[in-house]
């Protein structure tokens, strides 16, 4: 064997290591604090094609920050999940795209305190998840006074009550329709689709496929879309 081919063989073999070492390198980072937290553990997770997969775990001992990592091929819902042996299971979703993701939230009240910046769909999400509040809500105060006028006996009322919930309902619907439609260039649209409004009108879910720009499209969510539109 010359020298030169020797040489040759060795660089070949120290980029190739580089090149699979490079395509192991992390491109998605989740960093944060849960305040009052000592001890428990903590995953980075991802929904698979029958369960939940693990992408990363840091057990906490004593410390509130956590740093997750994984390699994303592109945008998607992921999930912070806290492990504190109580019985039940704790996670905050968010949308997650390549670069770092920050959240921060409370031990006491982990869901609901959770503060995330990070990527353009996650505020394309959060955007989305204000107004359904106010949806929830007026749907809540109904439910109440739904519950008195049964109570009562008031047939009319409740009758009344029903229409307008009804209403709020499809009010709801037609928000999401036109959310996902005017987001037609993100991830978000082709998400909200699936999972929000699977059952509506197949008019409406077909305009919101043939509205999605190319590259949504062929994204994840874009490709489960038209998979869940064909099955239809």
């Amino acid at each position: 064997m010359t020298k030169s081919y020797k040489i040759f063989t060795t660089l070949f073999f120290a980029l190739l290591l580089a090149s699979c070492n490079n395509s192991n390198e992390s491109n998605f980072t989740l960093k944060g604090t849960i305040k009052g937290l000592k001890k428990g553990k903590v995953y980075l997770q991802k929904d698979g094609d029958s369960s939940v997969v693990n992408l990363d775990s840091l057990q906490i001992t004593g410390q509130p920050e956590f740093v997750l990592q994984t390699n994303l091929d592109e945008p998607k819902l992921l999930y912070l999940k806290l492990f504190k042996n109580d019985g039940e299971e704790h996670f905050i979703p968010f949308f997650a795209d390549h670069g770092i993701t920050e959240i921060n939230t409370t031990l006491k009240n982990f869901n609901f305190d959770a503060s995330i910046k990070g990527s353009k769909q996650q505020e394309l999400l959060e955007g989305y998840l204000d107004i359904m509040e106010g949806y929830k809500n007026q749907n809540l105060d109904l439910i109440e006074v739904a519950l008195i006028a049964q109570k009562d006996g008031d047939s009319i009322a409740f009758d009344s009550i029903n229409k307008l919930s009804e209403r709020l309902v499809k009010r709801k619907y037609s928000y999401t329709i036109q959310y996902a439609m005017n987001n037609s260039d993100s991830e978000i649209a082709p998400y909200l689709a699936l999972y929000e409004v699977p059952s509506a009108n197949p008019i409406y879910i077909d305009s919101i496929y043939n509205g999605l720009t190319d590259n949504i499209k062929v994204s994840f969510y874009g490709k489960k879309l038209k998979e869940f539109i064909d099955k239809r």
